[in-house]
């Protein structure tokens, strides 16, 4: 009976930790929940008194702000298509053939992307862009984080395709699929998980992202949220608050809406399938 009340203690005292450590989490969350609503984002001032949505009126009436937010979405948007369909395709490739050192090169194109994006590459990343003639376009920043992220997505893709044995798509093929439709119909139901994660992550890494766009974009009408989001600061570089965490909100949705959706859609039941 000791024992068992010793163990009760112990877990009452654990759970009363974690509670407590969660709070403490949970708090600025809660903040960012309510200062939108709040015509004065105070510290101590959580829930709002009186609720407004004049925040929102003001930062809708940022033509600025309101761009970067459609910039943002087709960087993004450009950077997944091309990243996941690149590393699909790729990550197959590699996979499936039998070209010598292939592990070889896969985890060298992974170490050296690691700097790709950093600030380290900046200056020949500007260099070659500029001399490609794509500064101040979607486009640069688009190729310049696909460049970036393939190979790590290529790294997790080929992790799936490694685990769909080969004789599912020989057996298509004796069917009288071709290489293509075996591709099709049979590794890519399968794989299809591997690409919803290298999506969900992909758009996270570029959607946040701000020094990338910073530098290779010179116009206004070009720019993404994350760089936008600084026109929410006064000249003397301090936040005004309640359009900042306005703006931060609307900023956050698009992610916390694929999140939703992949956990609708997916949820923990990432499995593939055959077509028959």
């Amino acid at each position: 009976m000791q024992i068992s009340r010793a163990v009760y203690v112990q877990r009452l005292g654990f759970s009363a930790v974690a509670a407590l450590l969660g709070a403490i989490f949970a708090l600025p969350l809660v903040w960012f929940a309510f200062a939108p609503f709040n015509a004065r984002a105070e510290l101590g001032l959580a829930i709002p008194k009186p609720f407004t949505l004049a925040n929102f009126a003001t930062v809708f009436q940022n033509s600025f702000a309101m761009q970067a937010l459609f910039n943002s979405l087709v960087q993004a948007l450009g950077g997944v298509v091309f990243v996941g369909t690149a590393a699909t395709l790729a990550a197959y490739a590699l996979s499936r053939s039998s070209v010598p050192g292939k592990g070889a090169v896969t985890y060298i194109l992974l170490l050296f992307s690691s700097v790709v994006s950093g600030s380290a590459a900046m200056v020949p990343i500007f260099l070659i862009i500029s001399a490609a003639g794509l500064i101040d376009t979607h486009l640069a920043v688009i190729l310049v984080f696909a460049g970036g992220l393939l190979p790590t997505a290529m790294f997790i893709l080929r992790d799936f395709i490694d685990a769909i044995p080969r004789s599912y798509e020989e057996s298509a093929m004796v069917a009288g699929a071709s290489p293509l439709q075996a591709f099709f119909d049979v590794a890519l139901p399968v794989i299809r998980p591997g690409i919803v994660v290298v999506v969900v992550w992909a758009f996270v890494n570029i959607w946040g992202s701000f020094l990338i766009p910073f530098i290779l974009l010179r116009s206004d009408n070009l720019m993404p949220a994350s760089v936008a989001i600084y026109s929410f600061y006064s000249e003397a570089g301090t936040p005004i608050v309640t359009l900042l965490a306005a703006y931060s909100l609307l900023y956050s949705l698009p992610v916390i809406v694929l999140y939703l959706f992949v956990n609708w859609k997916f949820g923990f039941r990432f499995f593939g399938g055959i077509k028959s």
